[in-house]
């Protein structure tokens, strides 16, 4: 009798023991196939193939459960890589020349952007048509700290200009109005920026597009080297996961403005959602990416940001890209 009770409680600890570890690998499971992407800004419009996973299952079908992480800036979303809480950073070349001349380590994995979407807006009457122009003038940014006044010094740069040739001032995220009212003779804005502007009665204006004389990718996929090194397999799948849905959104702008009035926090315009939409669509494509396929990284160029940065003052140490940028895991290479 001892013998069957004893042999009985035996069989039900290994049940308990298999049933515990089964949760385990489950659990493990799931945690292996979650990935967190940092971003620079809140759930936007131009973001919608990365907020939309419940309806159309991009990461979902790829195995992979999508967590997107708000910010506030680039620096914010490296920030959140560098401290365990996001796997991939969606940031800028600015904030990530700024990490690694901190000296940490970083690969950039993915272009999402490889066109320059900033530039330089003035009124038609201050016949500023070339960077030159610029000298002496004033010049509202979004901040000090912002990719506007970054990129700004960097056409400045491009004309044999500095930051001591111009007056630079802090407008705010309503930059136009400072312009309209003639507080600056120009503004440094996004490709978006201007758009909307136009859509609240901005009038006849002259553009100068940064990407015309240093087209440095918008923004990049980053990871830190450890997440490179031990998650190759879930990088990998997000990648083309992320592929398949910005592809989407390209042969649909349309759907895409429609699900953006949901998901978007400033998406309650489906008209003005589509221009956003269409806008980042062409900021995806480049030479590169005709033949390569979407995400291909033109190391030179993001060299040559890294090196206008150092002339500029806005680095200390020579970087070289060469050793960051790592396009193995795009799987379309």
């Amino acid at each position: 009798m001892k013998k069957r009770l004893l042999h009985t409680a035996l069989i039900a600890i290994l049940l308990w023991v298999s049933g515990c570890t089964a949760k385990t690998d489950i659990k493990t499971e799931e945690e292996a196939k979650r990935i967190r992407v940092a971003s620079w800004s809140q759930p936007i419009t131009e973001q919608t193939n990365l907020l939309i996973d419940e309806e159309k299952g991009f990461f979902k079908d790829k195995g992979l459960k999508l967590e997107f992480i708000p910010g506030a800036g680039g620096g914010d979303a490296i920030r959140n890589i560098l401290s365990g809480q996001a796997d991939i950073a969606f940031t800028d070349p600015g904030s990530l020349f700024f990490a690694l001349n901190q000296g940490e380590k970083l690969r950039v994995i993915y272009n999402i952007y490889p066109q320059n979407v900033f530039n330089v807006v003035s009124l038609k009457e201050k016949n500023i048509t070339k960077p030159e122009d610029l000298k002496g003038k004033t010049i509202g940014v979004y901040s000090l700290s912002s990719g506007t006044r970054q990129n700004l010094l960097l056409l400045l740069h491009q004309a044999g200009l500095s930051e001591k040739d111009v007056k630079i001032v802090e407008t705010g995220l309503l930059n136009f109005a400072p312009l309209i009212q003639g507080q600056v003779d120009a503004t440094a804005a996004t490709d978006t920026g201007l758009v909307t502007a136009k859509e609240k009665g901005l009038g006849q204006v002259n553009v100068m597009e940064v990407k015309d004389y240093l087209n440095i990718p918008s923004d990049v996929f980053v990871v830190t080297e450890e997440t490179f090194q031990t998650k190759k397999q879930l990088l990998s799948d997000f990648l083309e996961a992320y592929r398949n849905s910005a592809e989407w959104m390209i042969d649909q702008p349309e759907e895409a403005a429609a699900l953006a009035v949901e998901y978007a926090i400033d998406g309650k315009d489906e008209a003005h959602n589509l221009e956003i939409i269409k806008l980042r669509n062409l900021a995806s494509m480049s030479e590169e990416t005709k033949v390569d396929g979407l995400g291909t990284i033109n190391v030179e160029l993001l060299q040559q940001g890294a090196d206008a940065y150092k002339k500029l003052g806005l680095i200390e140490n020579e970087l070289d890209l060469s050793s960051v940028v790592s396009e193995s895991l795009n799987q379309e290479k």
